[in-house]
């Protein structure tokens, strides 16, 4: 099953853009899809194969932080190629 993930990582200390920029870059070096926008990071991808890939993302990320927020959102269906018609 394919799915669509939106995040939002959100480091509660002064240093938080590096934290942001390694996590997005780890997502940047993976097999899936990823789009940035300035507000959050989309990756798309199989179910199967992305979960566990976020999940050991999210705790090594957690892992190197205080304390940190991350906003996920999943939608059930591939939305890469999503384009606007309005």
């Amino acid at each position: 099953m394919k799915i669509s993930v939106d995040l939002t990582l959100s480091p509660l200390q002064n240093d938080y853009e590096m934290h942001v920029i390694n996590f997005i870059k780890a997502l940047r070096n993976s097999e899936f899809t990823v789009l940035e926008n300035p507000l959050s990071t989309q990756i798309f991808g199989d179910f199967d194969t992305l979960m566990p890939f976020l999940n050991k993302q999210i705790k090594e990320s957690f892992e190197n932080q205080d304390i940190c927020v991350l906003t996920m959102k999943l939608v059930k269906t591939d939305r890469s190629a999503y384009e606007p018609h309005f």
